[in-house]
């Protein structure tokens, strides 16, 4: 026994020396493999997207010797002129063609082919892909073999290696529509599938260079292709984006625009426009959920609950109620234990804070391990003897080696933290309203600059009595408008920037309303004002004939978009209900919905919702101008009444007729 002892621990101290002697051999390789990838120079900011810039022939002495410039004449002989009978696939690129092509000898290839006309990509997504496949090959990266580019761009074409097997998605979605060439995977299938596209995501988030590490940004199960023996590569990098190496686990680049796919698409980044590794780690747990679950992303042919894979799924599992939503084809053929603790590794993918879900390595690990107890499940008491001494080898090294690299680096983030902080406090404040375009892609549509440093938030100007009298005249008759039980309403006249009285004619028209002393209203209702909602240019008719939603493109501002909306791109009345409470932890905070100079969080709802369930607390967010001249118990039901229109599950928020009864009630309560 002690013999075995001693041995099982000189076998784990080599595998880590032999593993780590490894990886610094392959960082040196990729050193050299890599000496041209674009790495951030000093005059780029980690904080904005990067814009590919060509001319019209896009040619590098790399490009030339990594990865092949086709003729158009090739491409249409491959093709045979682009036959539709040589269509395999469409996308928002254009259609997929399968070809022959002449590399020393004839092999299969995939020709894409940009369609100018109906694509919502174009060139810039076209040029990001050869820039990132030219610059590395891996087993588990789809390879980039070449591509064509025409001089006036009307023309666009990329050539990979053919994946015989077609999408992970297409395995586990189109056999429901009796497809005839899909298969229904086996379990165990699934996660090697799952292990090897984690195997590529890893590679891009951490071992593609020195400096610079790649975001995919369209992580989704029909961008993880299978070969003829189902090892699956991650494809399609027209959204992906380049980040710096040294922040760990959350590097930033900060995009102007919000690219990616309904149903994979990370809250987070999408209140934020901070696009990190993380959302990539969301969109995997997403493609994991599509594996336990064999159902898309987004199927609306069932319930308004289950609509959205990940938000009906993390629901179930949080309830320990993880049997609902297993494949049934899966249901009996493997250890209920092992798709338990798999659907645990998709909900901690799935986390709402980016920080808290783990990085792909540990995804990674995790995955292994339950392949690992899996194929051990299978096996005779035997050879579990066997494979129990393997595991504990191989797992005892993989473990130290994700706590390992992060002790040393604490301390260059937290420094690199601050001077990002100190930076941001220049900086100028944006507030964005942002359009979707159906099928994930959006663009920027407006932008508000604000004032930087300390924004002071617009109040309501107190005028003095003589300023009112000059403005209307000293009240004359002539400037009367109306009368009412409040009193006596004059029409005046203000410079519509200074707000200082004008004379008549002259600058901006204003009601003036002067309480009676005899009326029988008085101060507190001459305290109150008359709201009206107003904006109504992304408004949309409700839904008729008993359904729940309107289908539409998103649109709506960030911050204030309801997560049902952002997982699904289907507009509920609870949406509103959501924005309302956003609406309504602003009044009360005086803060911002989005700002990105707040510590610890730049969404309001995430920033305040752990305050708003005690007294205490909430006290600290409370906006300092109301000098606590508010009622504690009010305060407090307003709290509560804010955190139910928040509830991620829209049929757990209150309808707007409840919330304006709550909201009257609480108006009765007395300082």
């Amino acid at each position: 026994m002690y013999f075995f002892s001693v041995l099982m621990f000189l076998l784990t101290v080599l595998g880590i020396v032999f593993y780590f002697l490894k990886k610094q051999q392959d960082g040196d390789d990729g050193k050299h493999k890599n000496l041209s990838m674009s790495a951030p120079s000093s005059q780029q900011s980690l904080h904005k997207e990067e814009h590919v810039q060509r001319n019209d022939s896009f040619s590098s002495p790399l490009l030339d010797k990594q990865c092949r410039r086709f003729s158009l004449a090739e491409i249409r002989l491959a093709t045979n002129d682009f036959d539709d009978a040589f269509v395999i696939g469409k996308g928002g690129f254009g259609n997929v063609y399968k070809g022959r092509v002449d590399f020393g000898k004839r092999i299969d290839v995939a020709i894409k082919r940009l369609n100018l006309e109906y694509s919502s990509q174009g060139a810039t997504e076209f040029r990001a892909e050869i820039e990132m496949l030219s610059k590395f090959r891996h087993s588990h990266i789809v390879s980039l073999l070449g591509y064509y580019e025409g001089s006036t761009e009307k023309e666009m074409i990329l050539v990979y290696e053919y994946m015989r097997n077609g999408s992970l998605g297409d395995h586990l979605h189109k056999r429901k529509g009796n497809v005839s060439n899909s298969s229904q995977l086996t379990w165990i299938q699934r996660l090697n599938i799952c292990i090897d596209a984690a195997r590529g995501l890893d590679y891009l988030h951490t071992g593609t260079g020195v400096e610079s590490r790649v975001i995919h940004r369209d992580i989704k199960s029909s961008n993880i292709l299978l070969d003829e023996n189902l090892v699956a590569k991650i494809s399609d990098f027209g959204l992906s984006r380049i980040g710096p190496a040294k922040l760990v686990g959350t590097t930033n680049v900060y995009t102007d625009q919000i690219k990616g796919t309904f149903g994979y698409m990370d809250a987070e980044y999408f209140t934020t426009q901070r696009l990190t590794r993380k959302s990539d780690v969301y969109a995997f747990g997403v493609v994991l959920l599509e594996v336990l679950c064999g159902r898309p992303a987004l199927d609306f042919t069932l319930g308004e609950e289950q609509h959205s894979l990940s938000v009906w799924a993390k629901k179930c599992i949080r309830k320990g109620k993880i049997d609902r939503i297993i494949d049934p084809y899966l249901r009996g053929k493997t250890r209920a234990k092992c798709l338990k603790d798999f659907g645990k590794i998709a909900y901690e993918c799935l986390l709402a804070c980016s920080k808290d879900r783990p990085t792909m390595t540990k995804v990674l690990a995790k995955l292994e391990l339950v392949l690992s107890w899996t194929l051990q499940s299978e096996m005779s008491s035997r050879d579990q003897k066997d494979i129990g001494k393997s595991i504990f080898i191989e797992k005892a090294w993989s473990l130290f080696l994700i706590k390992a690299p992060i002790k040393g680096r604490v301390g260059a983030r937290k420094k690199l933290g601050q001077s990002i902080n100190n930076i941001k406090k220049g900086m100028m404040m944006e507030k964005h309203a942002t359009t979707f375009v159906e099928g994930g892609v959006a663009t920027a549509s407006q932008q508000v600059v604000l004032p930087g440093k300390e924004t002071k938030i617009p109040v309501l100007k107190m005028f003095t009595f003589s300023e009112l009298r000059s403005a209307t005249r000293n009240f004359r008759p002539d400037m009367l408008v109306g009368e009412g039980g409040f009193g006596r309403v004059y029409k005046g006249w203000l410079d519509s920037v200074t707000f200082v009285p004008r004379k008549a004619g002259v600058g901006l028209a204003v009601a003036i309303k002067r309480l009676n002393p005899e009326s029988g209203q008085g101060f507190s209702e001459w305290q109150e004002f008359n709201v009206k909602l107003s904006d109504f240019g992304l408004a949309k008719l409700g839904p008729v004939n008993g359904e729940s939603h309107v289908s539409t493109r998103i649109m709506g501002t960030y911050g204030y978009a309801a997560p049902e909306y952002i997982a699904t791109g289907r507009l509920y009345v609870k949406s509103d209900v959501y924005g309302f409470g956003v609406v309504m932890l602003e009044m009360i905070t005086g803060l911002f919905a989005v700002d990105k100079s707040r510590p610890n969080s730049q969404h309001l709802v995430e920033w305040a919702r752990p305050s708003l369930n005690s007294i205490k607390k909430l006290q600290k967010i409370m906006d300092p101008r109301l000098e606590q001249f508010y009622p504690s118990k009010g305060a407090m039901e307003v709290a509560k009444l804010i955190l139910n229109c928040l509830e991620p599950d829209p049929v757990c928020r209150p309808s707007m007729e409840k919330v304006a009864a709550c909201l009257e009630e609480i108006n009765t309560i007395k300082l």
